[in-house]
């Protein structure tokens, strides 16, 4: 059965002075209220930054991942009209040169010869620079503002799957973008009051093995800015969720789980995605792209396959009322790790 979860209003450590994680710091918030002050716990720890930009023609990825014995950049690209994928996957041993923080709006750079890259907040602003000089076999520059709406509500949740396991996740919806994204001699412009951007920020000591799916859209219909983000056995059995939506600013939290059912022998039929004891969610996801990329580690790999599709169905507001969304677009990611 469905459950409330808790509500943190007041700043807070994830961990304690043992680097284990502090029990006041379980539940979830509207803003980014805690401190992911991780320690201890070599080759366990794991800290990432994922931006998804959604324009009228492209979509963007960035991730950027500290295994603490090594780092990895993953770079995706896919021009909407034509399906056209490109990415690039760059392992840095020890994440050397890599500055990752731990705060949710820290600065993190990166430079090498295969690529460099700056992502900067500032006054309520943030801006990605990304550059690579052979993108398959092309230049891409990447130049791209996304602006942080004091007032919007975040998706801030800790998960606990004890007290020396455990996530922090915060997850920024309907980011406004404007900028640009230039591979060879075709510019993509984006503009803010139709290109939209995810960020994820994710801090915790994982398992040796992992598997996770995670659905998020963005997107403006009908003159409101819809977001949604759902998450499937990472979260499981721990009485704690990722899952909800944000209008307008404005998050609507999902208390309890959320099914993702597919086949997945066919990468191309359509996905039923829905709350496991309610009808808060009832949604199908139909994919028309599926890529897939595998990042080799010296102690495993990850593997992840990324459905790029749409989104229609319902989602309910607070007074129960229905809420009809058509051809939002968004991504299915399910990963698998061992790391």
């Amino acid at each position: 059965m469905q459950h409330k979860e808790r509500h943190i209003e007041r700043p807070g450590a994830l961990c304690d002075s043992k680097g284990r994680l502090t029990p006041q710091a379980i539940g979830y918030a509207k803003k980014p209220v805690i401190q992911s002050n991780l320690k201890g716990s070599w080759l366990k720890k794991k800290r990432w930054n994922h931006w998804s930009v959604y324009g009228e023609d492209v979509y963007f990825s960035l991730v950027i991942c500290h295994l603490d014995y090594a780092a990895t950049i993953h770079v995706s690209f896919v021009d909407l009209e034509t399906t056209r994928f490109v990415s690039e996957q760059i392992v840095i041993p020890f994440g050397r040169k890599l500055t990752l923080g731990d705060e949710v709006f820290d600065n993190t750079s990166f430079q090498n010869d295969q690529i460099a890259l700056q992502a900067v907040y500032t006054q309520d602003e943030g801006h990605i620079s990304v550059t690579i000089p052979q993108f398959d076999n092309e230049l891409l520059h990447v130049d791209l503002h996304m602006t942080y709406i004091e007032e919007d509500d975040s998706i801030n949740v800790v998960i606990p799957h004890s007290r020396d396991m455990f996530q922090f996740t915060s997850k920024h919806l309907t980011l406004p973008t404007d900028g640009f994204i230039k591979l060879g001699s075709r510019r993509y412009d984006l503009e803010s009051r139709y290109s939209f951007s995810v960020f994820d920020y994710t801090r915790g000591v994982w398992p040796r093995q992992i598997e996770s799916y995670w659905a998020t859209a963005s997107q403006q219909i009908g003159g409101r800015r819809i977001g949604l983000n759902f998450g499937g056995k990472w979260t499981d059995g721990t009485g704690m969720t990722e899952n909800g939506f944000i209008i307008d600013g404005e998050l609507r939290k999902i208390h309890e789980d959320v099914l993702f059912m597919h086949d997945p022998l066919n990468k191309r039929r359509p996905w039923a995605i829905r709350t496991k004891f309610s009808k808060n969610l009832q949604m199908t996801f139909t994919p028309f792209a599926t890529y897939e990329s595998s990042v080799p580690l010296l102690v495993g790999n990850i593997q992840v396959m990324r459905h790029l599709g749409y989104y229609n169905g319902i989602v309910r507001l607070k007074d129960g009322q229905p809420l009809r969304l058509k051809q939002l677009l968004g991504v299915v990611e399910q990963t698998k790790a061992r790391w």
